[in-house]
């Protein structure tokens, strides 16, 4: 089975995930937007990238594993906007490739590897531990976006692959 686990967001990332086994992780594809160069996600590559994976691995299931986000206080009212345009984006695109998609809330997967409460650079050294074959993608503090999707994966393979 095929695990796309989805970080949303404009600094988010897609991890590709065979049988627990990380096959690549890349970070959202994005392009800049009118005269003040606002970056906004760059859906055309999105679905050329993951087209491109369920097509490399053919006969295989898919499951897309979408972090559930909502507003959050404190946010401005653009950048929340652009954030919901961004996971609007990724519905639409695997509802129009019909792939079967998965919500999964951020407490739910952070409670399950321990990250309740935890600094956000610790779901890269959590990734890094349960994947340490994969530590040397993981090295700057910013990769801890292709972390967090690497565990979204992750807690689903490890969660519900055999409920389906």
């Amino acid at each position: 089975m095929l695990i796309i686990g989805i970080d949303p967001g404009l600094s988010g990332s897609i991890c590709f995930m065979k049988e627990g086994k990380i096959l690549d992780v890349i970070e959202m594809p994005t392009m800049t937007d009118g005269k003040k160069n606002k970056k906004q996600v760059n859906g055309s590559q999105i679905y050329n990238e993951i087209l491109k994976k369920v097509n490399e691995i053919k006969n295989s299931e898919v499951r897309v594993v979408i972090e559930q986000v909502s507003a959050m206080p404190g946010q401005g009212v653009t950048s929340m906007f652009n954030f919901g345009q961004s996971f609007g984006i990724l519905k639409g695109i695997c509802s129009a490739m019909q792939l079967p998609v998965y919500f999964i809330r951020p407490a739910r997967w952070k409670k399950y590897f321990n990250l309740i409460n935890s600094e956000k650079d610790a779901s890269r050294t959590k990734a890094i531990e349960i994947f340490p074959y994969y530590s040397a993608q993981l090295s700057r503090k910013k990769d801890s976006n292709k972390a967090d999707a690497i565990l979204i994966a992750s807690f689903y393979y490890e969660t519900y692959r055999n409920e389906d």
